[in-house]
């Protein structure tokens, strides 16, 4: 009686499981929804954010607003607006000396903004960060 007993539940369950969730009408329907795309730009720009705000910030200031006498102002720089992306590339890995007159002031740029164990990957994602600043 006992068995009975258990083997009627274990049946019910699976009818229940089976019309809950099984292969029915709706079932062909859900699964071929597709997954909501991803902004392959937003995405780029957010992780960017996170690198500029650990590496960045402390010049440049929140939002890209600069830091008097120690980092250019982003949101107006005619040097981003104007620069290919593979430019800023090239300008971030190598910095800038205190005494170059594009300088801002009273500290250099270090090279890679003083991490260089930032990818080229993560710097192209600041690159999309600051040219946000600007739109």
């Amino acid at each position: 009686m006992r068995r009975t007993a258990t083997a009627m539940t274990m049946l019910a369950s699976l009818v229940f499981l089976q019309g809950c969730g099984g292969e029915g009408d709706n079932a062909d329907a859900s699964s071929s929804e597709a997954a909501p795309a991803v902004d392959a730009a937003a995405f780029a720009r957010a992780r960017g954010k996170v690198v500029y705000n650990k590496t960045c910030l402390a010049c440049h200031g929140e939002n890209g607003v600069g830091v008097e006498n120690l980092g250019k102002n982003w949101v107006v720089s005619e040097f981003i607006r104007e620069s290919s992306d593979q430019e800023l590339l090239e300008f971030i890995r190598a910095g800038r000396t205190i005494d170059d007159p594009m300088s801002a002031g009273n500290a250099p740029m270090p090279p890679s903004g003083g991490d260089p164990t930032l990818t080229d990957d993560e710097l192209r994602n600041v690159i999309v960060f600051m040219r946000s600043l600007q739109d």
